[in-house]
């Protein structure tokens, strides 16, 4: 076995704690991983503590990183630039800020405010939630690498499109007025220690963890439900590769729900188990993370109806012919 097999297969997709917890399910509580329920519990307790431990790692190490780049850092790099590059460089800074749609409402009124263009606001919008750094290391866990750089480099590429797309529409006149008049606060991280940026890096895993623990915890109960009690006919009668509208059942049905990526993720694990197609797995995870109604309900306190039906079209449809084509080149992912 080669190194990097080595390190994917007991860091990433922690083979040790598998066979850990499967001694406690079978050995202490008595129970057989051949049973619904056995199985259940062990896919509940392995995946609830693989997440939390990469999180708390990958959301460390991400923080640290983040905290050369404070706010206004950010707007004055991306202001340097223009067109698509600036769009470009909005996604990419965004996939290094690991906050929920909600949570980054407020830099969206900030970068507007102190003059950056919608268009590449949106790219940031729209990149922070859907594609982090963490992310990639999740699904490289539960998938594998190729999946995972497939959807933060189709996440990415959505996100600069996007936000290209409401640039050249000249919505602006479509934010509410008072964006522009809230000014960005932003205190001053040059001077910063590393003691400081460390302490930090512990804040953003507490803050992170406190918001998203319960989204993880569901969304691993759900996929445990998926995965050992709802029959495979049924998923695949509804969500099969060969139903040509699977993509658009499952970005729908992601919209009304709210979670993050890291709550997604069982689910998504436990679809493919079931011969849900990639492409569909990926719009139903694209579709909460980026278009869940009560981030879209936020969204619309600082943009008017017009401005965000043509955000929540243009990412619709990106979504869509994203689901569209993986599930058509699937073979090349799995």
């Amino acid at each position: 076995m080669s190194a990097f097999s080595w390190l994917n297969s007991q860091l990433l997709k922690m083979e040790w704690l598998y066979d850990l917890i499967k001694r406690l399910v079978e050995d202490v509580f008595g129970l057989s991983m051949t049973t619904r329920f056995g199985n259940s519990l062990h896919f509940f307790i392995y995946d609830t503590i693989k997440i939390f431990l990469l999180l708390s790692f990958l959301i460390f190490g991400i923080s640290y990183i983040q905290s050369f780049f404070p706010p206004e850092r950010t707007r004055k790099i991306i202001g340097r630039f223009k067109g698509v590059t600036a769009n470009l460089l909005a996604a990419l800074l965004g996939t290094i800020t690991p906050f929920c749609a909600c949570s980054s409402i407020p830099l969206f009124i900030g970068f507007t405010s102190a003059g950056l263009p919608i268009g590449v606001t949106f790219s940031f919008l729209i990149s922070s939630p859907l594609v982090d750094l963490a992310s990639v290391l999740l699904l490289a866990s539960i998938f594998n690498w190729r999946i995972a750089i497939a959807y933060v480099v189709v996440g990415v590429i959505l996100a600069v499109i996007s936000g290209t797309i409401i640039s050249k529409a000249k919505l602006e006149k479509y934010v509410e007025s008072y964006v522009f008049n809230n000014p960005l606060i932003d205190l001053d991280q040059d001077e910063l220690t590393t003691g400081q940026r460390l302490r930090f890096a512990k804040l953003q895993v507490d803050d992170i963890i406190k918001k998203v623990w319960i989204y993880i915890l569901v969304g691993v109960g759900i996929g445990a439900m998926i995965h050992n009690y709802i029959p495979e006919s049924i998923i695949t009668a509804v969500l099969g590769q060969d139903k040509w509208y699977s993509v658009l059942v499952a970005t729908f049905v992601g919209i009304p729900m709210y979670a993050d990526i890291f709550g997604t993720l069982p689910i998504a694990e436990a679809l493919v188990t079931k011969g849900v197609g990639i492409g569909t797995v990926m719009s139903f995870m694209m579709a909460v993370t980026a278009l869940s109604l009560p981030s879209m309900i936020m969204l619309s306190k600082v943009v008017k109806p017009k401005l965000l039906g043509v955000f929540a079209g243009v990412v619709s449809v990106g979504i869509l012919i994203i689901g569209f084509a993986f599930n058509g080149f699937s073979h090349l992912f799995i």
